[in-house]
């Protein structure tokens, strides 16, 4: 990655503002190379180069990837003022510049990405990738094979544009449907709206899938854990 200032390094790997790292640089509190360094404009190569505070080790991630349940009551930002963030669930990381990849709505659970790689989240939500995203829903009505079909075809919700096909399973007809529904775009409460112009809404919605992303069983609503080194790699080759 090249050089970089060793007071902005220690603020990216968390250790404190900027001025607080300066004043732990400035006593003497820090070694760069097994070496005490008092100067904060100090710049190395943190792949090269142990940095250790108070004779501990700080790790370099240049990026960070978490696969978040995200429960609901939480907004899918980096900072609001009404509601806790997405961010606010993710308590051990090294980067302070991790963002959500894409969005659920306020009361949608389910598989969300967290990360700092805008390279790959902007692949990750290009509209030409055209990269599947799958949902259970609980619907407020009985969901029909011709609903199925109506949503295979592309629908009118109301922009100059149908919606892309989707692929629609039911799971349970009844007053209160379960359904499984795959999109291949991310148009504003997309699934909502397709839903109302069949004057059926949607109750619940839980993403449960990215591509070849799935959402860990093992995670409950709010909790979290770093992908894989595979997870990373698929992200990667998709995107």
């Amino acid at each position: 990655m090249g050089l970089i200032r060793l007071d902005k390094y220690l603020a990216d790997m968390q250790i404190g503002t900027r001025s607080e790292v300066k004043k732990l640089i400035r006593a003497g509190k820090v070694q760069v190379g097994g070496h005490v360094c008092k100067n904060a404009d100090e710049k190395f190569d943190p792949e090269q180069t142990e940095v250790m505070v108070d004779h501990v080790l700080v790790g370099y991630a240049a990026y960070e990837y978490f696969m978040l349940n995200k429960p609901k009551g939480c907004v899918s930002a980096t900072e609001d003022n009404r509601y806790p963030t997405v961010l606010d669930y993710i308590s051990q990381h090294k980067r302070k510049d991790l963002f959500p990849v894409g969005r659920l709505d306020l009361d949608t659970e389910g598989l969300l990405l967290i990360t700092n790689d805008g390279a790959l989240a902007h692949e990750l939500l290009s509209p030409a990738k055209h990269i599947p995203k799958t949902y259970e829903a609980k619907i407020d009505g009985i969901v029909t094979q011709a609903d199925v079909e109506l949503f295979a075809q592309g629908m009118d919700i109301g922009e100059k544009k149908f919606t892309k096909p989707a692929k629609l399973v039911i799971l349970k007809a009844n007053v209160i449907s379960h359904v499984q529904i795959t999109i291949y775009e991310g148009k504003f409460h997309q699934i909502k709206r397709m839903f109302e112009a069949i004057d059926k809404p949607v109750l619940e919605l839980k993403r449960i899938s990215m591509g070849a992303l799935a959402l860990d069983e093992q995670l409950e609503p709010g909790e979290y854990r770093p992908l894989t080194e595979e997870e990373i790699e698929y992200l990667r080759q998709r995107g």
